[in-house]
């Protein structure tokens, strides 16, 4: 008779295999500070990866932002949701530091399986509905550099390691989808090239991936509640409705966590293929795959921008989320 105490428990190795089906997979997300991309690491973390985050704001020194929020805040938070979270500080301008970051991982994990490419830092730097004469020249570059060259930078030193082993994905995080951003003029001039140019990379990435046996994808979020979104309308996450009142599309916005659970998806998608080179968006795959955000509901921020707040519709979300 088979000795039950060494027999393998299937069903429980099962259960952790579809509770953390990122376990034994590592990841990048350079810009994981704050907002999509802190909640991005967090999620990547809930599915059991090992999640490398990076940012220039650190405890022991902000960046120009001036923002409390720091990547080992959010190292810790990718730990406390089931990962592992390693906080690395980096200024993704510098190819330096870049390449010692990649050596790091290289060393480390010996694998890279996600890298999600989320740096912007361009918050303070456009001025909205400013035609390009009219803008500051130094901070519409600096934007540039920050939101599109960072990623370039990131992609040249970290593809070579990401492509060791089949299956990798790249996520590159931008503003507006492919359609919505084509047909739409995104508050000035240096904010929608920066982020059209992010949509593109991840065509570009996904014709030089493919081949060679990875995805590259864009996605954007949704009206998204981060932490700057929050201040600016003086709200917290638990009482963020109050800003309906003044805002009352915002009843369309979504957390953070809701992009992350799109990455996720994606990243345990054995097909995740058939994206490669598209625009995507948290609320169109969260009808693909069936996850929702924290508050259980599935909001569809970019159809609902397209039909009711574009179309100067009153705000009414039935249907939408």
């Amino acid at each position: 008779m088979r000795d039950k105490e060494r027999e393998p428990d299937m069903a429980g190795s099962l259960t952790a295999s579809l509770e953390k089906p990122l376990a034994d997979r590592v990841a990048l997300v350079a810009g994981a500070t704050r907002g999509a991309g802190r909640g991005i690491a967090v999620e990547l973390g809930a599915a059991g990866a090992t999640v490398y985050v990076t940012g220039r704001s650190t405890r022991a020194r902000r960046s120009e932002y001036d923002r409390p929020e720091t990547i080992e805040d959010t190292a810790d938070l990718v730990t406390e949701a089931g990962g592992h979270g390693i906080a690395v500080p980096a200024d993704h301008l510098d190819a330096a530091q870049v390449a010692a970051l990649v050596d790091r991982v290289a060393r480390e994990q010996a694998r890279l399986d996600v890298l999600v490419n989320d740096i912007w830092g361009g918050e303070n730097l456009f001025e909205w509905d400013s035609p390009v004469w009219e803008h500051d020249l130094d901070k519409g570059l600096r934007l540039l550099r920050l939101a599109v060259e960072t990623h370039a930078v990131t992609s040249h030193h970290a593809l070579p390691l990401l492509l060791r082993r089949p299956g990798g994905l790249v996520v590159e995080v931008t503003d507006g989808t492919d359609d919505y951003n084509r047909d739409h003029y995104r508050n000035s001039f240096f904010y929608d090239l920066a982020k059209t140019s992010v949509l593109r990379m991840a065509f570009a990435l996904g014709h030089e991936l493919g081949p060679r046996g990875a995805t590259a994808v864009a996605l954007t979020p949704g009206w998204l509640r981060s932490e700057m979104m929050l201040d600016h309308f003086g709200v917290r996450e638990d009482n963020w409705r109050d800003a309906l009142d003044r805002v009352p599309h915002f009843a369309i916005s979504e957390t953070p966590r809701y992009a992350g659970r799109a990455v996720t998806a994606l990243a345990a998608d054995p097909d995740v293929t058939r994206f490669n080179g598209r625009s995507l968006s948290s609320g169109g795959l969260a009808r693909e795959y069936g996850f929702t955000d924290l508050d259980g509901s599935r909001p569809d921020a970019w159809r609902y921008i397209v039909e009711v707040q574009d179309a100067d519709g009153p705000a009414d979300v039935t249907g939408y989320r």
